[in-house]
């Protein structure tokens, strides 16, 4: 199932103002646009357009097991993830800003406090894939 808006009912997700909602104090979450360094991370230049850089994410996205699309909007991606073990939901965020040029996301899991670096680690793989095509 794919819905139009950013967030899809999950309290405190989507894009406002060209900014994802910031992390909770929790060590299970990590963000493009979040100043505290153990939730940072380095945003993903564009591809030659936000079409371009849209389609290579949701192509890396969609060779993910446990991976389910909740909305897709021009400018934002939200899926969610379900661990393996206990079936634990992660929500992810992809929002496209023309202005910098840049993919912005977010990654948090919707209970609990630690994850174990999950969430850096998922980003930190899509983050890899994704320059693999920058550099091609």
């Amino acid at each position: 199932m794919v819905s139009s808006g950013s967030g899809a009912g999950v309290e405190g997700l989507g894009a406002t103002e060209n900014k994802l909602a910031p992390c909770p104090n929790s060590p299970n979450c990590v963000s493009t646009q979040s100043e505290a360094k153990r939730h940072a991370m380095e945003p993903l230049p564009y591809l030659q357009t936000r079409e371009a850089s849209k389609e290579r994410i949701l192509s890396i996205l969609k060779g993910m097991r446990r991976m389910e699309i909740v909305t897709l909007t021009e400018s934002t991606i939200h899926v969610k993830f379900r661990t393996a073990l206990w079936k634990f939901v992660d929500d992810v965020e992809f929002l496209f800003d023309d202005r910098t040029r840049a993919v912005h996301f977010r990654s948090a899991s919707r209970v609990g406090y630690y994850d174990f670096g999950l969430n850096r680690r998922r980003m930190k793989e899509i983050s890899e894939k994704y320059l693999e095509a920058v550099e091609n």
